[in-house]
């Protein structure tokens, strides 16, 4: 894949699409737990303080904390590389602008992007928006 696609180019690109179920951000102190269901799992970040897991939210979010927020996970469907320049930000600063909160994942091929799970409907109508705003600035061939 190569690093020479535009911003412009990814952000009239977008297609963002929308995970139907709700996803949480669990932190482990220490390691792995032992009976993690790798079919609920989107990601396993370590850091120095422990682990983070991405997971789906429990059916009916019945044995979670209630102050761990749910999100929602919009995956890019533009097919992105890890050198590109800008996707970030741009859709960090659309959604800011919105005053909703972005937590990004990127991984090899597309962008990730958690929301808080109540708006996530509003996240998608924006990122849509982008892209079409995006899309009127492209050259016409």
């Amino acid at each position: 894949m190569s690093s020479q696609q535009t911003c412009s180019y990814l952000l009239a690109n977008l297609d963002p699409v929308l995970c139907p179920d709700p996803w949480v951000f669990d932190h482990i102190a220490e390691g792995a737990p032992s009976n993690l269901n790798i079919a609920t799992l989107f990601a396993l970040i370590q850091e120095s303080e422990g682990s983070t897991l991405i997971r789906r939210a429990p059916a009916g979010n019945n044995s979670l904390p209630m102050s761990q927020p749910t999100f929602a996970k919009i995956t890019l469907q533009v097919c992105s590389d890890l050198e590109a320049v800008g996707l970030t930000a741009a859709v960090a600063q659309a959604l800011t602008d919105i005053n909703m909160c972005a937590n990004v994942v990127a991984a090899a091929l597309h962008d990730h992007i958690f929301v808080p799970y109540e708006r996530r409907f509003e996240a998608i109508d924006c990122l849509n928006g982008l892209s079409v705003s995006a899309q009127q600035l492209q050259p016409k061939d």
